[in-house]
């Protein structure tokens, strides 16, 4: 049998009250990283060697970068991307050096 554990998976650092109720996954995706997801995190961290066919094939998908079908490696990557580092996205300038082209003062002499 793939992906057996004896315990279930829960990330109670990033996800505090549970993987169903974090809004991030589905319901079908949080009941498979319950219940795959030790295997899974212990596959990734090369604390287990593949059992069979299914979790070699999770390990390759895993190794390429890219899930390709394979309903494990994807719902392994989307839990990646979710505890991963946050990217801000800031729409201000610094204020750095303005030049004296560009000078508001001039501007409003030559209208005159």
């Amino acid at each position: 049998m793939s992906f057996t554990s004896d315990k279930r998976f829960n990330d109670f650092q990033h996800f505090p009250r549970g993987l169903r109720r974090s809004g991030q996954f589905t319901v079908a995706e949080a009941d498979m990283l319950e219940l795959c997801g030790q295997a899974m995190l212990e596959l990734y961290q090369n604390k287990r060697v593949p059992s069979d066919d299914v979790e070699k094939a999770f390990l390759d998908r895993v190794a390429a970068g890219e899930p390709a079908g394979n309903p494990h490696a994807k719902v392994w990557f989307k839990y990646l991307k979710v505890i991963g580092p946050r990217r801000v996205h800031r729409l201000c300038t610094s204020g750095g050096n303005v030049s004296d082209e560009a000078s508001f003062d001039t501007a409003d002499e030559s209208l005159d």
